[in-house]
């Protein structure tokens, strides 16, 4: 990551990955003006998914959630540039791929400062063809081997020691070639020991609970077990 420094804030990106102007790719009206805007999807605010030279990514602007964030939207105390969430999520991910994770490239980061507080903003490859589980399992039942390719990937990722602070069914994806990433790593950390790993892995499953209520989805105890039984199989 190269990385840019004004007197209130700092730009990282990938120069193999972003060909665009790195101070002006964070705007979605930058994409809007040249037509390359090319979905969107709504969360704690909207993510624009947009063509840039080199592939599809998904711009992001870091909000909050809950309570707290109807009252402070989307700034966050400023202790430090490389303390800012854009820039702990990169480093995270960069962590995961040279893992051998399947988790978006990071392409570009922004933190604005402003006093004491700061806003981010975030530019990450977008996976194509893929959907996440909850749009999958609403379709049809998952093979087995996907099940198990789901627990693969969990278990490397806690294999590295970073827990996936919401790990659940929409945050899992699988792409056209039954590939399986994990996106959405706000928030989330590297953390040593053993006994979280069960803890994070309940999350996932109250979550495929919780859909199966809301949604009806394609999910069983079988499903579970199959998945739980990837994540114990030995790294090959």
């Amino acid at each position: 990551m190269e990385e840019l420094c004004f007197d209130n804030q700092r730009i990282w990106f990938d120069p193999n990955l972003l060909q665009e102007d790195p101070k002006a790719c964070f705007d979605a009206s930058f994409w809007q003006q040249q037509g390359r805007v090319i979905g969107s999807a709504q969360g704690r605010g909207t993510t624009w998914f947009v063509q840039g030279e080199t592939l599809p990514m998904a711009l992001r602007h870091y909000r909050r959630g809950g309570l707290f964030g109807k009252l402070i939207e989307d700034a966050y105390v400023f202790t430090g540039w490389e303390k800012t969430r854009c820039a702990e999520e990169v480093a995270l991910l960069s962590t995961l791929a040279a893992g051998g994770v399947n988790v978006p490239r990071p392409v570009a980061a922004r933190a604005t400062r402003h006093g004491l507080v700061y806003r981010a903003d975030l530019l990450v490859e977008k996976i194509e063809s893929a959907q996440d589980l909850v749009a999958l399992l609403q379709q049809a039942m998952l093979p087995d081997h996907v099940w198990c390719a789901i627990g693969r990937t969990v278990r490397k990722m806690h294999d590295l020691q970073v827990c996936h602070t919401d790990l659940n069914a929409h945050n899992i994806l699988v792409d056209s070639r039954e590939l399986v990433w994990l996106i959405d790593f706000d928030k989330c950390y590297t953390q040593e020991g053993e006994a979280w790993k069960a803890k994070n892995l309940s999350r996932l499953h109250r979550s495929f609970i919780k859909e199966q209520g809301k949604r009806n989805i394609h999910f069983s105890a079988a499903s579970w077990q199959v998945l739980c039984q990837g994540y114990e199989l030995p790294d090959n």
